[in-house]
């Protein structure tokens, strides 16, 4: 997976979450579906900093691994 695969992803999430928020007569139902994409959005970030320190370093930007969501998820701003 290239950065701009992870980029081009993370756009299409964004965008999707914008949608669920935009539609807010029911937003209840979209809960689910935000936490989730929420979470997704910080694990493709955390990948793509890994790609990018990784090569910034040396090392190969494709050995790279998603974390786990319970890693991302704890990761302080």
């Amino acid at each position: 997976m290239s950065d701009r695969t992870i980029v081009h992803h993370i756009s299409e999430l964004v965008d999707e979450e914008q949608r669920l928020r935009a539609h807010t007569e029911q937003p209840e139902q979209h809960v689910a579906r935000l936490r989730a994409i929420e979470t997704e959005l910080d694990q493709c970030w955390d990948l793509l900093r890994q790609r990018r320190a990784k090569r910034e370093f040396g090392d190969d930007p494709n050995t790279a691994v998603v974390r786990d969501a319970g890693t991302v998820e704890r990761y302080l701003n």
